[in-house]
């Protein structure tokens, strides 16, 4: 793989204080055919587009997944910040739509969470101080439109 140094002007991260993880990617070709590997080998991917032919996934579905996974971990946080045990089986059926409009392309989401015996109200609080809480719901925050639903 090759190296790309950003001048310094250019990176936007050096405001951070401490990073704690570093995910780097090599992507070729784009959603049409491409392929992303991640620097250490456990994440090879092959790109196709949204109900294309091929046998590739397309990145609503990677950020659905990334966004998601990230979410249930937010919640586990919030819950245990909370004193409550969530459920042995807490599911997260996230949707993302790749939308066109006149502004061009855009994203949306929705996110249907399975907490299965817990107090509803409980259930609505440990999903909003996740959406606080996660790093995918702070950054698209004002940009994708996203729904959190209990189910």
């Amino acid at each position: 793989m090759n190296t790309i140094e950003m001048p310094k002007e250019a990176n936007r991260n050096t405001h951070l204080k401490n990073v704690v993880y570093t995910a780097k990617t090599h992507t070729t070709g784009g959603r049409d055919g491409g392929r992303s590997v991640t620097s250490d080998g456990r994440l090879d991917v092959k790109y196709s587009l949204p109900g294309g032919p091929g046998n590739g996934t397309n990145p609503e579905q990677l950020f659905a997944v990334g966004w998601s996974g990230c979410f249930l971990g937010a919640m586990k946080i919030v819950a245990a910040q909370m004193k409550v045990k969530l459920p042995a089986d807490p599911v997260i059926d996230a949707e993302v739509d790749l939308c066109t409009g006149e502004d061009g392309y855009s994203l949306q989401a929705r996110f249907n969470v399975s907490l299965p015996g817990l107090d509803r109200e409980v259930a609505r609080k440990i999903v909003d101080g996740a959406d606080q809480t996660c790093p995918y719901s702070k950054a698209t925050r004002g940009n994708i439109h996203a729904e959190f639903n209990l189910v």
